[in-house]
């Protein structure tokens, strides 16, 4: 099998992140999405929305979008568990996922995408508007899981998951979209701290 990475985008990295977790080895296919690769007709004939990761199996199978790509080894290795165990810690992981997706890393994509100029032919049109409107969505979330973050050590419970890793990426991306972390959040600076500590950050 062969992934197709696309560098430090948020939904490559979540993978390569996630593979470094569970100690999984496998080969990578660097693709330049600054250079507009993976808009080219051998990804898009991989992945008709020339979207990255793309997982390419043995036998010709493609698997795309990062989440169903951790899934997929989360069950070839299910030891360690990224994605819960128990019916109520998967539950849980899942309830808190996709909180982070939707409320914390979708805004701050939307305000890079938005109003960064190198996202200019990414994203037609650009409308800095929405952009502007996304920034103060994600701080309002940051502010929740600070406090949040004042009685656990992880997003999702006790233990490191899925949900961690998505939520590490998105507060790295905060940089180049141009959201700042407010200082007096020291639980939600703190956590990130630990989460940059892991080796598996630098995948």
């Amino acid at each position: 099998m062969k992934l197709f990475d696309g560098g430090m985008a948020p939904n490559p990295r979540r993978v390569r992140i996630f593979l470094a977790e569970k100690g999984i080895e496998v080969p990578i296919v660097p693709v330049n999405m600054a250079a507009m690769e993976h808009r080219a007709d051998d990804i898009a004939a991989r992945n008709p929305l020339r979207a990255l990761p793309v997982l390419e199996l043995d036998d010709g199978v493609i698997l795309t979008e990062s989440v169903a790509i951790c899934r997929y080894f989360e069950a070839l290795y299910p030891d360690p568990s990224l994605f819960g165990t128990s019916a109520l810690e998967q539950a849980q992981i899942e309830m808190w996922h996709r909180r982070i997706e939707l409320k914390l890393l979708a805004h701050i994509q939307a305000a890079f995408r938005h109003l960064h100029p190198a996202m200019k032919e990414w994203e037609v049109p650009q409308v800095p508007e929405w952009g502007e409107i996304n920034k103060p969505k994600a701080v309002d979330f940051m502010r929740f899981l600070d406090g949040e973050l004042a009685t656990r050590s992880y997003i999702a419970g006790e233990n490191f998951s899925i949900a961690d890793i998505t939520t590490m990426i998105a507060l790295d991306f905060t940089k180049p979209a141009r959201i700042a972390i407010p200082d007096d959040f020291e639980h939600l600076r703190a956590y990130h701290a630990r989460m940059k500590a892991r080796p598996s950050s630098s995948a």
